[in-house]
């Protein structure tokens, strides 16, 4: 008796149904050690931009808040107060909180920095960045590089999944002590209570953050406390690069 002989198994794969006729076209991802020049070229334009801004504070708010909205108004005074401390702002680029930050650094006479993404649904970067200091990127993980590289705090205003994520990156980074310790401000007890008390009463009691680690961040509604905590933390440590 003849053994039974199994049915081959179709590949179903399109490069594999395409033998014999025309060639397709190679993979993408052949091309991804030449997405290296493209992001060697954004870190060296990113260096060499911001190495001239002198010390800096990042910034970080919804890009939905109207000029009506009062923490649009509270950030455009909080530019105002850094800036005359000598402070460089830096924010996303765009509008809402950033065009505010900007916008307040702007009118004080401070120097004024953005560094903008594209996304298909993004606008035009806010008008009021310096042009010597507005930035592009492709790439999220190099412009992440620079809001942190040459900041010597970051103030978190109200906003959502970006303005969590660079949040929590820069309390991941201090944590991990992959970058020196500065201040990190969230602007807005009420907005800011629920994800609090939430990390201490989950997070912190769950044992995934120690205590130590829930007081990385302060938060508040005093611009002059923030303002006094990040010149009283510059002029003790003098750090200008974070890594």
């Amino acid at each position: 008796m003849s053994p039974t002989r199994k049915k081959p198994v179709e590949n179903s794969s399109p490069r594999a149904n395409n033998l014999g006729k025309e060639p397709l076209p190679p993979p993408s991802h052949s091309i991804d050690a030449w997405r290296v020049f493209r992001i060697v070229s954004e870190l060296v334009e990113g260096f060499e931009t911001l190495v001239s801004l002198g010390p800096s504070v990042t910034i970080f708010g919804s890009s939905k808040s109207p000029e009506s909205n009062p923490y649009y108004k509270l950030a455009v005074a909080f530019a105002d107060k850094i800036s005359q401390k000598g402070f460089a702002v830096i924010t996303g680029g765009g509008p809402g909180i950033m065009e505010a930050i900007n916008r307040g650094a702007k009118f004080a006479g401070g120097r004024s920095c953005g560094l903008c993404i594209d996304l298909p649904q993004e606008e035009e970067p806010n008008q009021f960045i310096d042009r010597k200091y507005l930035l592009r990127f492709r790439y999220f993980s190099v412009r992440k590089m620079m809001f942190v590289r040459y900041a010597q705090a970051f103030v978190i205003f109200p906003g959502g999944y970006g303005t969590l994520d660079e949040l929590f990156e820069a309390l991941m980074l201090i944590q991990t002590m992959r970058i020196k310790p500065f201040p990190v401000y969230l602007v807005g007890r009420k907005y800011w209570s629920g994800l609090v008390e939430w990390l201490k009463n989950t997070a912190v009691k769950g044992g995934n953050i120690t205590e130590k680690e829930f007081k990385f961040f302060k938060v508040t509604d005093d611009l002059d406390e923030v303002v006094a905590g990040i010149e009283a933390h510059y002029k003790k440590h003098k750090i200008v690069e974070n890594f």
